[in-house]
Formats: C-alpha cells, sequence, structure tokens
C-alpha cells in the first residue's frame, strides 16, 4: 500500500529522513534548496541560500547539515546555522549529495558535479572534528548506508552502477582494507540512487529510472521491490511508529509530469534501523 505524504513536486527530491527521536520525517530538495517536513500533519519548510541535501540528528533540535559547500550545525528550532568545516568550498562546480550518519556517530557525506561531471566529486566521513576523505573521484555518489552489525558500509557511484560495500574498524568505523563488490547494476537500465539497511541487514535501493525501490539480501540476492508512480525514485527511509513504513523521495527532473518530486509512503513487512546520532 503506497500513500503520497507530499504532493510538493520537489525538482530534486532526496535525504530521506525519519528522526527517531522526535517521530518526525524530513526531507530535501536540493535543487529549490529546502529542506521539508510533515510536523503534526503539517509540511513546512526551510529555505537555504545554497543546495542542501543530507541530515544526520545530534539531539530533538539539532541537527548536522550537508550543504553545497559546508557540513553545518542546523537548528530546527530557531532557523539558526552554525558553520562545522568546508565541504568542496573552493570547488563551486560541486555540491553535496547522498549521506548518512554511522554507527559510531561518524557523518558520511558524498559530493557530485552540479552536472555529473566524471569523477568531480568524492565521500567524505566527518568524525570527530576531522573531515576525511574515503573514496575519491566519484561522479555520483549515492546509497550511504550501514550494516546492522557494523560490519560494512555501502555506497555507490552512480554513473558506474555498482554498489560496493566497504569494511569498518570495530572500534571506531573508518575503512579498513578495499571495497569489494556487492551488487553489480552496470548493465541495467537505472541507476542505484539512495540506499537503506534495515535491522535484517537487507539493503534497499531506490532506483532512478525504474520506479521502484529493490531490496537485496546481504548476499546481494534480490528478494522484492515495492513500486512508485513515477521513474525517479532517490531516497528510502524507515519510519513510522514501529519503522516498518518505508518513505521514498523522487524528483521531477526534466519536467516529468505528476506525481514526480512527490514524496511517498508504503507499508512493508520489514522493520528498519533506527537513524544513528551523530557525536560532535
Amino acid at each position: 500500500m503506497i500513500q503520497t505524504i507530499s504532493s510538493t513536486a520537489c525538482q530534486l527530491g532526496e535525504g530521506a529522513f525519519w528522526h527517531p527521536s522526535l517521530n518526525q520525517f524530513f526531507w530535501f530538495d536540493i535543487l529549490g534548496q529546502r529542506l521539508y517536513t510533515i510536523d503534526e500533519g503539517t509540511e513546512r519548510h526551510w529555505q537555504f541560500d545554497e543546495c542542501v541535501s543530507a541530515l544526520g540528528w545530534i539531539d530533538d533540535s539539532r541537527f548536522i547539515l550537508a550543504s553545497a559547500s559546508a557540513l553545518w550545525e542546523f537548528d530546527i528550532a530557531t532557523g539558526e546555522q552554525s558553520y562545522l568545516i568546508g565541504l568542496e568550498a573552493d570547488t563551486p562546480e560541486t555540491r553535496s549529495n547522498d549521506g548518512r550518519a554511522d554507527p559510531w556517530g561518524g557523518f558520511w557525506i558524498g559530493t557530485m558535479g552540479y552536472n555529473a561531471e566524471p569523477k568531480a566529486g568524492a565521500i567524505y566521513r566527518y568524525y570527530k572534528g576531522e573531515l576525511r576523505t574515503l573514496v575519491p573521484n566519484v561522479t555520483i555518489s549515492n546509497a550511504i548506508c550501514f550494516a546492522p552489525d557494523r560490519s560494512c558500509a555501502y555506497y555507490t557511484d552512480t554513473a558506474k552502477g555498482k554498489i560496493m560495500r566497504q569494511p569498518l574498524n570495530a572500534e571506531d568505523g573508518w575503512p579498513i582494507g578495499k571495497a569489494e563488490l556487492f551488487l553489480d547494476l552496470s548493465d541495467e537500465d537505472f541507476g542505484p540512487d539512495g540506499a537503506v539497511v534495515d535491522a535484517d541487514g537487507n539493503l534497499w535501493n531506490a532506483q532512478w529510472g525504474a520506479s521502484r525501490v529493490a531490496c537485496y539480501s546481504p548476499n546481494g540476492e534480490f528478494l522484492t521491490a515495492h513500486d512508485v508512480p513515477t521513474p525517479q525514485a532517490s531516497c528510502p527511509s524507515f519510519g513510522g511508529a514501529d519503522l516498518s513504513t518505508l518513505y521514498v523521495t523522487t524528483a521531477a527532473d526534466g519536467d516529468l509530469p505528476d506525481p514526480a518530486g512527490c514524496t511517498f509512503a508504503i507499508a512493508t513487512t520489514a522493520i528498519g534501523q533506527r537513524e544513528h546520532q551523530v557525536k560532535l
């Protein structure tokens, strides 16, 4: 069962996020430079002066927020924005894209060119005040998410069509060894976009151009898929009272007709992971 939770047409909906203590859903229109939420049944938004794309929660009012030029501490109660660290600030042709907090309280964030210039972006981790490059030469950063047993992170370069699995150090979450191929979708006529891992370790991937979110086992086996009524599915997130509702953002890139860019909620039988808390 699918429900339209917002009929606001985002040019590039992204950053689907369920706040686990507020029990509240947030998402972005990256190119519209807006953060949206639904608060007690009412949709509201914050407008920014540059592209914004991803969140991690610090407490009930403060978030880490990724913009085109920096990581910020953002307070939804006051609207105040405090600078944390630059993010490719000297590279105006790039912006932030997909991101998510890891189980250790770090924040992973990917970048890309505004026009998806080849290898213009990268994937970074912000942890204890340090921003470190993890994956250079990325064209379209996406699918950043984490296994529930803390064993690995996942990510993709949508342009390559391959979802990678990166082993992580159990103590501090930094990558150890080389990333390995988890799922090869390079021959498909869609692109792997945002992803999230459920409590059983299954990876749910929004597939740009395929009108769906597909679920794969920890071994990379296709399990199921949920359709969305527009081609450009961009980012999933589990939420709701029992974390079984799959929220999905979409995009209206290329003047697609309604309901392109709308945001949806899908009832599932899966249970998601609680979003990890960022530790500054």
